[in-house]
């Protein structure tokens, strides 16, 4: 079993970006977890909807715990120290084997601050780290395409209605994004030889993958 960590700033993040790739984690018996570092509204009765709403998406989407911080929505610059505290105790709580979190080039001072911490900490404390896309992401040049199925992008779609508050975010464009993503950086050549049931995919930029030899990797503990 493979333990994966999703860190993200603000609610719903995780699930716009990259809600396929949770769920078939899940259904391969990964462990996976997402922290947010904000509870995504300047009220209690906000972040207590904004919180239901996340426990929501990850019953659909399989996620085993699904924690988050108190840093206020924008004022992420302020609070460096407090975040990068708060992620090592997320880190030491359940070491992770698998990071993923925002890419740094991101016009959202919350997404860059928390993409460059985020990196500070998995460094030293994770395998493998990979950045996703957001709506906000600047010069994202993916090198890893996660090719999903109907099921996993009706999942999908499932786990972005659960955000019935965000009513300024077209759930339904970001769901569609998926079908089409890949298209302008993937050859039709190579789409041509997708296997059957391929549907959509979600894009990622590795920033470090470990790669045990066969050998080793079979006696792992």
């Amino acid at each position: 079993m493979t333990d994966v960590l999703i860190v993200v700033a603000h609610p719903d993040d995780a699930e716009i970006a990259m809600g396929m790739r949770m769920r078939d984690h899940a259904l391969t018996g990964d462990h996976v977890r997402v922290h947010c570092l904000s509870p995504g509204a300047p009220t209690p009765e906000g972040a207590e909807r904004r919180r239901s709403e996340c426990q929501a998406a990850s019953a659909l989407l399989g996620v085993a715990q699904y924690t988050f911080s108190r840093i206020p929505d924008n004022e992420f610059v302020e609070r460096r120290v407090e975040i990068n505290r708060e992620l090592f105790r997320v880190f030491a709580d359940r070491r992770p084997d698998v990071v993923y979190t925002h890419f740094p080039d991101d016009q959202h001072l919350d997404h860059r601050i928390t993409a460059d911490e985020v990196t500070t900490v998995a460094l030293r404390e994770a395998n493998d780290l990979y950045y996703f896309r957001s709506p906000y992401s600047h010069g994202f040049e993916p090198n890893l395409y996660f090719v999903g199925t109907p099921e996993l992008q009706a999942a999908k779609q499932a786990a972005l209605a659960c955000f019935a508050s965000q009513q300024q975010l077209d759930m339904t464009v970001f769901s569609g994004l998926t079908e089409l993503a890949y298209r302008q950086h993937v050859h039709h050549r190579v789409v041509e030889r997708f296997p059957d049931g391929a549907h959509g995919a979600e894009m990622f930029r590795t920033a470090r993958q470990i790669v045990h030899a066969s050998r080793l990797a079979a006696v792992r503990p």
